[in-house]
């Protein structure tokens, strides 16, 4: 069990951050059993993070491997920004996500009216040719909640695995890992990120998967993995991949 997709800092109203904020995450992923935890806030609180703070209170649970990332913002041309970033600090993973593009940002709530209205063919092709170019962009060791535009339960007319052939194989030509995300179950399209049929298909390509929560609090740390454990379980898939070092590390499932 890992949940490498973990926020110390929230959306709303972000907190800051200190060493019982901190102990409250790594209590919560070991009551949960959890080997491996990966901190990546959203690099727009970048000027809020404090890495040496999470590495000094993760000595106090030698038994947890706390992994410290970052969840970067990718917009076409701004591949320099996010390198600028990633020379900052020896990070052990970082996530590419896509929240937006052509200036639309998707998965606000004041966003849901607009998804209803568009053509949803038009926007799942160009949110994936966005993904596929952060795939390209060799910044990044995972690509979060590959099928995020869902969010709202708004379904393209063309077959998903179609929208998102280009992706999943530049995903595959670099190497990256892609997450099962179980955040989705809690937006208004109530399931995983991303969909089964996806899974399967990111299965038999033989991309690696990791495992992610997306908690933006403490008690959320791990919520729902042991059965996106099982899912991958069921269809084949042996283990799923936590980092270190900007390396992959491989762990077993069931």
């Amino acid at each position: 069990m890992l949940d490498m997709h973990v926020h110390l800092i929230g959306h709303d109203d972000p907190q800051e951050v200190n060493r019982e904020i901190i102990r409250e995450y790594l209590e919560e992923a070991s009551r949960r059993d959890l080997k491996e935890i990966g901190f990546a806030d959203h690099d727009y609180f970048w000027d809020q993070m404090n890495f040496p703070m999470i590495r000094e209170v993760a000595e106090e649970f030698p038994d947890l491997a706390v992994r410290i990332g970052l969840e970067a913002e990718y917009r076409p041309h701004e591949e320099g920004r996010i390198k600028q970033l990633l020379e900052q600090f020896p990070f052990d993973f970082v996530i590419g996500s896509v929240h937006e593009f052509d200036g639309w940002i998707f998965d606000m709530p004041e966003a849901e009216a607009i998804h209803h209205k568009k053509d949803a063919d038009e926007f799942y092709g160009r949110y994936f040719e966005v993904v596929t170019l952060a795939a390209k962009s060799g910044l990044f060791t995972t690509i979060g909640h590959l099928d995020l535009i869902k969010l709202f339960g708004v379904r393209p007319r063309k077959d998903i695995l179609t929208l998102a052939d280009e992706a999943l194989t530049t995903v595959a030509e670099h190497g990256l890992v892609l997450e099962v995300n179980t955040n989705g179950r809690y937006k208004p399209v109530a399931e995983f990120y991303p969909e089964r049929r996806l899974v399967e298909e990111i299965m038999r390509r033989g991309i690696e998967f990791t495992l992610g929560s997306d908690a933006h609090c403490a008690k959320v740390v791990g919520r729902d993995l042991e059965e996106a454990s099982q899912m991958l379980s069921q269809i084949g898939v042996h283990s799923v991949v936590g980092f270190a070092n900007m390396a992959k590390i491989s762990y077993k499932l069931g």
